[in-house]
C-alpha cells in the first residue's frame, strides 16, 4: 500500500500568496493583472515573475460574477486569409491590454449570417463590448445588442448618418481621391476589381468614390468595366485577364484592396505587359505587400494602427459607462508609387 503522505494534496496558488512572495499588496497585484499600465516597470515584473514562479492563475469567472464584467472584447472581422486587418487589430488588441482586456477574434468570411452567430456566441461568453467591421448588418443584430446592454463600436469606415458611432475613414472620399490622380494621369478607360459589394459598405463606397471622380473629370460612369471577386491575389490576377481581353483595353485598372491589386499587377507582367506603360494597377489600404511588389503599388494609405488604439481607448471607456455618440473621422492618404503612370499613346 502507497503512503498517502508520499503525494500530499496539491494547494492552488493564491493572490495572497503571489502577493507574499512579491513582496506587495493583494490590491497591488491585482492592479498589475488587471490593469498593469497603472502599475511602475519594476513593480510589474517583479509581480509577474512571482505568478509565474507559481503557477498562479486567477479566477476569471468569479471575478465576473463578482464585477458583473469579464474584462474581454470581441471582434467580428471579415477575414484572416490575407493582412488588410491584421495591423489595426495588433493595435487594438495592444491598447486593450493595457487596460487588463482580453481580445476574442472570430472571422465572418463575408458572409452576414455567420456574423450574426459569431456576434450572438460572443454575447453568450460574455464579451463587453464588441467591435465590428463597417456599417452593414441586418438591424435585427443591433436591437440583439441594445437588448443586452453590449456595447458596440464600428471602425474601417466613416458615416455621421449611421446608427452607430464609428473610428474610421470615409472610404468613398479616399478612393475619389485615389481616382483622381489616376484621370489626372490622362486615363479615361478605366477598370475596377472590387469585392462583392452586397453587405460591403466598404467595398460600395469604393465604388462610389471612383464613380464620383469621374464624372467630376466629364467622364461616363456607366462606362466603367467592373469586376466583383473574391479578394485574394488569385482572384485579382484571373480578374485583370478578363479586363485584358476587352477591346479597346482599359488603361488602368483600380483595384477596392491591394490584395486585389497585386494580383492584378503579377498578371499583367505574366502576360509580357509593362506597369505601368501598357496599363496603370492602383491598390487600396497601403499594407506591407504594396512594397514589396516591384514597382511599389500606388495606393490609398489606412492609418490602420491608429485607427485600432483610438477603438480601443474609447470602447475601454464605453464599456465603463462613458457614452459615445460623436463619431471620428481618420485621415487617408494616396501614396504615389511606381504602378501609375500616364496611359499608352494611341
Amino acid at each position: 500500500m502507497t503512503d498517502q503522505s508520499d503525494h500530499p494534496e496539491r494547494t492552488v496558488p493564491t493572490l495572497a500568496d503571489v502577493a507574499q512572495r512579491a513582496g506587495v499588496s493583494t490590491a497591488t497585484v491585482s492592479r498589475c493583472l488587471n490593469a498593469p499600465a497603472q502599475v511602475v516597470e519594476g513593480t510589474r515584473k517583479r509581480v509577474l515573475a512571482a505568478v509565474n514562479e507559481l503557477g498562479y492563475s486567477p479566477n476569471f469567472g468569479a471575478r465576473a460574477l463578482a464585477a458583473k464584467r469579464t474584462n474581454t472584447v470581441g471582434a467580428v472581422i471579415p477575414t484572416m486569409d490575407n493582412a488588410i486587418f491584421a495591423r489595426g487589430l495588433q493595435a487594438f488588441q495592444e491598447e486593450l491590454g493595457r487596460s487588463g482586456i482580453t481580445l476574442l477574434v472570430a472571422s465572418s468570411a463575408y458572409r452576414p449570417d455567420l456574423e450574426a452567430e459569431q456576434i450572438r456566441a460572443l454575447v453568450a461568453r460574455g464579451a463587453d463590448a464588441l467591435l465590428l467591421i463597417g456599417h452593414d448588418r441586418d438591424p435585427g443584430v443591433y436591437r440583439f445588442l441594445e437588448a443586452r446592454g453590449v456595447p458596440v463600436l464600428i471602425t474601417w469606415a466613416f458615416d455621421v448618418s449611421a446608427e452607430k458611432p464609428s473610428i474610421g475613414f470615409d472610404n468613398r472620399r479616399a478612393m475619389s481621391a485615389l481616382a483622381a490622380e489616376v484621370i489626372a494621369q490622362g486615363h479615361s478607360r478605366l477598370a475596377a476589381i472590387t469585392a462583392q459589394q452586397a453587405h460591403n459598405d466598404r467595398a460600395r463606397e469604393r465604388v462610389n468614390g471612383l464613380r464620383d471622380a469621374m464624372r467630376k473629370a466629364g467622364l461616363r460612369a456607366e462606362s466603367l468595366h467592373l469586376i466583383e471577386t473574391t479578394y485574394s491575389v488569385e482572384h485579382g490576377a484571373k480578374a485583370m485577364a478578363r479586363l485584358m481581353a476587352i477591346t479597346p483595353r482599359p488603361t488602368a485598372v483600380i483595384c477596392g484592396n491591394d490584395v486585389l491589386a497585386v494580383g492584378a499587377l503579377q498578371e499583367a507582367q505574366t502576360m509580357g505587359l509593362k506597369v505601368p506603360g501598357d496599363v496603370s494597377v492602383t491598390g487600396f489600404d497601403d499594407i506591407e505587400l504594396a512594397r514589396v511588389v516591384t514597382p511599389q503599388l500606388t495606393t490609398v494609405h489606412v492609418p490602420h494602427r491608429q485607427m485600432g488604439r483610438e477603438a480601443a481607448r474609447h470602447l475601454v471607456q464605453m464599456i465603463g459607462g462613458t457614452p459615445f455618440s460623436q463619431s471620428v473621422e481618420l485621415k487617408t492618404e494616396v501614396q504615389m508609387r511606381g504602378t501609375l503612370g500616364p496611359p499608352p499613346e494611341g
